[in-house]
């Protein structure tokens, strides 16, 4: 299936991204992709492991630039990270000299969110509450689980109400039983706030269980090579006809 090209909150067209290898060659990751992203989509973007997947992430997330092409997100070019977008990745960004209330509050500034520090405080712990951290408000990153630091993740995402999420591989250090929770964390608050969603993943399964839309990623110089419209309703069985087909039709793109 062809690139997409169009309008939407994110419109990527004809990116290339090239690095200099170890002699001093050119060494071309991203090949020239086009796409658009609907207002409130979730796109998850699967493709080969070193295809160049985090590269495309961070130039749509305005941390990279690329060589030629361009990114806009709400009709403008992206040239550097914008705080209406959130980035969540597996190395994770909790600070651990600061408590979880402390870690929600860091992102709330002046009266953008709230009047006083009083209902910054109250704004952390409704969002500590979402996640399922009530009563952790004051503990320390030291004291909680892998799976309670990614909640904090989430909510310090959630808080500053971004406009969209960037999610690179956010679950893939946690065990197979808390990645499943925290996918179906994400997904219960998405249902409640609506957000544009953008994750990068090696999962297919993954991408199915969450996404609206998948886009298959060719080895490097990456480019589309297949999009997959998920048409499925929540919650998701991944064991059912019609998402083992899907997760075949997916992997025969991958070449597994």
């Amino acid at each position: 299936m062809s690139a997409e090209k169009g309008n939407g909150k994110i419109v990527v067209d004809a990116i290339r991204k090239s690095f200099t290898g170890a002699r001093g060659k050119a060494l071309q990751v991203v090949g020239g992709i086009s796409l658009s992203v609907a207002e409130g989509e979730f796109l998850a973007i699967v493709g080969p492991s070193g295809c160049g997947k985090s590269t495309l992430m961070n130039m749509l997330a305005g941390f990279e630039r690329p060589d030629s092409g361009s990114v806009r997100i709400g009709g403008r070019a992206v040239t550097a990270p914008s705080p209406k977008g959130i980035v969540i990745s597996q190395q994770g960004s909790v600070f651990p000299w600061l408590t979880v209330q402390e870690n929600l509050m860091f992102g709330l500034n002046g009266t953008e969110h709230a009047e006083t520090a009083q209902e910054r405080a109250a704004l952390a712990d409704h969002y500590a509450a979402m996640v399922g951290l009530k009563g952790f408000e004051n503990a320390y990153p030291h004291e909680l689980s892998g799976g309670m630091l990614k909640r904090v993740e989430l909510a310090r995402a959630f808080i500053v109400k971004p406009e969209i999420l960037y999610l690179d591989e956010p679950f893939s250090a946690l065990d197979a039983l808390m990645n499943l929770r925290m996918r179906n964390e994400l997904l219960r608050i998405l249902a409640e706030e609506r957000h544009t969603v953008l994750l990068i993943t090696h999962d297919v399964e993954e991408a199915i269980y969450m996404a609206d839309r998948i886009v298959v990623l060719s080895p490097r110089p990456t480019a589309i090579q297949a999009t997959f419209t998920v048409d499925l309703p929540h919650p998701r069985r991944i064991a059912s006809v019609e998402a083992q087909d899907l997760r075949e039709a997916i992997l025969a793109e991958l070449g597994v």
